[in-house]
């Protein structure tokens, strides 16, 4: 079929089975996201006795792997498209893989010691983090092939963002109250895994089933070259992406400041609400105040974006976030309940950073595909979750590399210990400074990104 086929599909609605199928996609992506930022860290060190800087090192070296192999997933995703006409086989393998690595994950106990605990945990979850990837490049390539139209696609990530929501709410408050459903931190953690594990693999695996739609609706489409098959070809393939593509830069660098801004206040939370709050499980209630907001705010920002456009409603949420952010610095002098309630305004705005952004990539992709055609959404999308992981990966570094610094205690499970002002100080700090300072400057990358509505909107015409 020609290309002039289009303008129908910019126009049609896609059916809400597609979109429920989707969405609960998130529920592995946010699990996945959620639960390692969220306890990975602190499992180490107050779990295994792991040194606050050994454990961050571990973190990220499971990230390193994760932006060395995301763009190779993305390529080999492309080619099987290219080969197929689905991206599934991936999201499939992903999907059963990952549950068994996540439960290894937490599975090492303290009698192990920390040096032979920390690099049985650094490689399960090396495994986990493979496995994730298989299931994640090709899945966010999926809403540029299964919409061409400027709002549906806001609509699908919209949808997407409230079942997310819900997941890192499940999983943030979930995840450490099965942590405390056994008598001891061993087992606690163990029950946890398999449970999350479990979880985030259904949810992935249900989700594969959207690329057969997609697989569908791309017979409208021009049949796609296959892209470069040696591992050197591939990077290469990627960086030209990068070099061509204008609006991807400016996307990807401010979507790769602010998952940094978000990882460093995801990986300090357990932190803050030990040391600040004064409660191991008030952990919850934080997640609970920044993302329980969420759920009512992604459809307004979606609205939002509909009357201004997506990048201006982009811009106000990550404006909102700063504000919030700064504000939580006063909780070096005065710490209290009135966090929770900054932390909620921040929450608002979270829900814009997680919709907004992942709406304007299939619009990158598609502004792309009309210059130079069609089949490299895998390639833009193993770019963008190397980024994503950069920034979640130096988040939990940056956390890490604070506590190093004020003198943080690490401990194995049971013991306690006093930790010194600098180091309540630093955790503060990096809950509130440093992803404010992060989030402004996603503001200078994002004044960068030129697309606007009529750009994508004339680009069926255009490529016709």
């Amino acid at each position: 079929m020609s290309i002039e086929a289009r303008p129908e599909r910019a126009s049609a609605r896609l059916a809400p089975r597609t979109i429920a199928l989707y969405a609960i996609g998130s529920v592995g992506t946010g699990g996945y996201a959620t639960l390692p930022g969220l306890v990975l860290t602190y499992f180490l060190t107050d779990n295994l006795g792991v040194a606050a800087l050994a454990a961050g090192a571990i973190v990220t070296a499971a990230k390193i792997w994760d932006v060395l192999i995301d763009p190779l997933i993305g390529a080999a995703s492309d080619r099987q498209y290219a080969r197929t006409g689905s991206r599934r086989g991936f999201m499939v393998t992903g999907a059963l893989c990952l549950p068994v690595f996540f439960a290894l994950t937490f599975a090492v106990p303290p009698s192990w010691g920390p040096v032979a605990g920390g690099v049985c945990v650094l490689l399960a979850f090396l495994a986990t983090a493979t496995a994730f990837s298989l299931f994640q490049v090709p899945y966010v390539a999926l809403p540029a092939e299964l919409t061409r139209g400027y709002d549906e696609r806001t609509r699908l990530l919209g949808w997407r963002v409230v079942v997310l929501t819900a997941a890192i709410l499940l999983f943030g408050a979930g995840g450490p109250a099965l942590r405390k459903a056994a008598d001891d931190p061993v087992t606690g953690y163990l029950v946890m895994g398999v449970a999350a594990g479990l979880a985030i693999g259904l949810g992935m695996l249900i989700a594969a089933r959207t690329a057969r739609t997609a697989a569908r609706r791309a017979d409208a489409l021009p049949a796609a070259s296959l892209p470069p098959s040696t591992w050197r070809d591939q990077y290469l393939s990627g960086f030209r992406t990068l070099r061509r593509s204008q609006p991807f830069r400016a996307l990807l660098g401010t979507f790769v400041l602010q998952a940094l801004a978000t990882g460093t206040m995801l990986a300090g939370a357990q932190y803050l609400a030990t040391w600040v709050l004064r409660s191991e499980d008030a952990v919850t209630l934080v997640f609970v105040a920044l993302v329980g907001p969420a759920l009512l705010a992604t459809p307004v920002w979606t609205a939002v974006s509909r009357r201004t456009g997506k990048e201006r409603a982009f811009t106000a949420a990550s404006a909102l976030f700063t504000a919030a952010a700064l504000v939580l610095i006063v909780a070096v002098w005065a710490p209290g309940g009135w966090i929770y309630g900054a932390v909620a305004v921040a929450g608002i705005a979270y829900a814009g950073l997680q919709s907004l952004p992942m709406a304007m990539l299939p619009d990158v992709i598609s502004h792309d595909e009309a210059e130079n055609g069609p089949g490299q959404a895998g390639t833009f999308t193993g770019i963008w979750t190397a980024g994503e992981t950069v920034g979640f990966a130096l988040g939990a570094t940056a956390v890490s590399l604070t506590l190093a610094a004020t003198g943080y205690v690490s401990t194995v499970a049971g013991v306690a210990v006093t930790q010194p002002e600098a180091a309540i100080t630093g955790i503060v700090l990096s809950f509130s400074l440093l992803p404010a300072v992060l989030m402004a400057g996603s503001l200078l990358t994002l004044r960068r990104y030129r697309l606007r509505r009529e750009d994508i909107e004339a680009a069926p015409t255009s490529a016709a």
